[in-house]
């Protein structure tokens, strides 16, 4: 089976990451980077990543420049949250015959907030005979898939509630920015209001999972709101320093309504310095379930796996733009599972 040539399109902390964690699989073959910044351009991905295996491969301005060199089976898109931004950077991925497994929040369930965009998206891809998949920690399995597969064991669904805190002391420093460390409150909920900072893609995990439950909401059903997390005493880290006073994190819900009764309840909290980080997933019906993760999902590490573990299930997958509640249940892998072989063998047989 001849490897999967994989491109990676942003080098920020998680692209570098994913390109190290790409670099352990045996399936993979790591062809290039994309990226905007002149002085990465100048670089090997060796000396980005440090792995000296990688020092001949190039980083390049944009996806035609490495598509003039080598011709990605799949490119790994980390380059923000804008589901309308990334589609325009994805579609001539897609054009040039390449699957797409990105980061970028909106699109879990880009549907919700740009259908036109995501039917022309979805009709290339199909053109093409490629898939592409949103994916990451959250949106993209803690408050999302992760539920829903719990729901496989259940005979009566009444409702599905996620918990996620994080102390965002332990995360990328582009994060803690975002959760609006060192902003007045008021100003963090005014930019909250125009759209220009929270948590992406808090909506679209919701629109999933009543998507995979068969509630037929709008959006209109689904109810955001989000309250700034403000600081009691100093706080500095590598990224950020934040007064008494200043906002250290946000605390972010989403509830959907269904035939007049509560069916979804999302809690999140990402805030510096935030005690007793968790996950807990509840789904109310018959049995009721629940499962915590002391501790928490570790998002940006767990955020590579989902991405990378994500590709062999993508490149197998049915064209278009896919759900990942639609591939293949993602698994980590030290072999190369495209082969189809059978690494447990029945007691009568040998191997070897």
């Amino acid at each position: 089976m001849q490897p999967i040539r994989v491109a990676q399109f942003g080098l920020g902390p998680i692209g570098i990451e994913s390109i190290k964690y790409l670099a352990t699989k045996p399936w993979a073959q790591i062809i290039g980077g994309i990226d905007i910044d002149p002085l990465k351009q100048e670089q090997s991905l060796g000396r980005l990543t440090g792995i000296s295996s990688l020092d001949d491969v190039s980083v390049y301005a944009s996806f035609g420049d490495l598509c003039e060199h080598a011709k990605p089976d799949v490119v790994l898109h980390t380059a923000g949250s804008s589901v309308t931004r990334s589609i325009e950077q994805i579609m001539p991925m897609v054009q040039a015959g390449a699957c797409v497994a990105s980061t970028c929040e909106p699109l879990l369930y880009p549907w919700l907030t740009a259908p036109l965009a995501s039917a022309e998206l979805d009709a290339a891809c199909m053109n093409a005979e490629v898939s592409v998949v949103g994916t990451g920690v959250n949106p993209g399995f803690v408050m999302d898939l992760l539920p829903v597969v719990m729901t496989g064991v259940s005979t009566r669904i009444d409702c599905i509630k996620a918990t996620r805190v994080v102390d965002a002391t332990t995360r990328r420093g582009p994060l803690q920015k975002k959760i609006g460390s060192g902003l007045d409150p008021d100003v963090f909920q005014a930019l909250f209001q125009e759209g220009k900072a929270g948590h992406a893609g808090f909506c679209e995990s919701a629109a999933l999972l009543a998507h995979s439950m068969g509630w037929h909401v709008t959006a209109d059903d689904i109810v955001e709101t989000l309250e700034p997390v403000v600081a009691d005493k100093p706080i500095k880290t590598e990224y950020v320093t934040v007064e008494v006073g200043q906002t250290r994190g946000l605390h972010q819900m989403v509830k959907v309504m269904y035939q007049g009764q509560l069916v979804i309840d999302l809690d999140l909290t990402m805030a510096l310095c935030e005690e007793n980080p968790h996950d807990t997933v509840t789904v109310k019906g018959a049995p009721e379930l629940t499962l915590t993760f002391p501790n928490g999902v570790p998002g940006d590490q767990a955020t590579v796996a989902s991405l990378i573990n994500a590709v062999p299930r993508l490149v197998r997958s049915t064209p278009g733009l896919r759900l990942m509640t639609e591939l293949a249940c993602p698994i980590h892998d030290k072999v190369n599972i495209l082969g189809g072989n059978h690494y447990i063998m029945p007691a009568h047989q040998t191997v070897g």
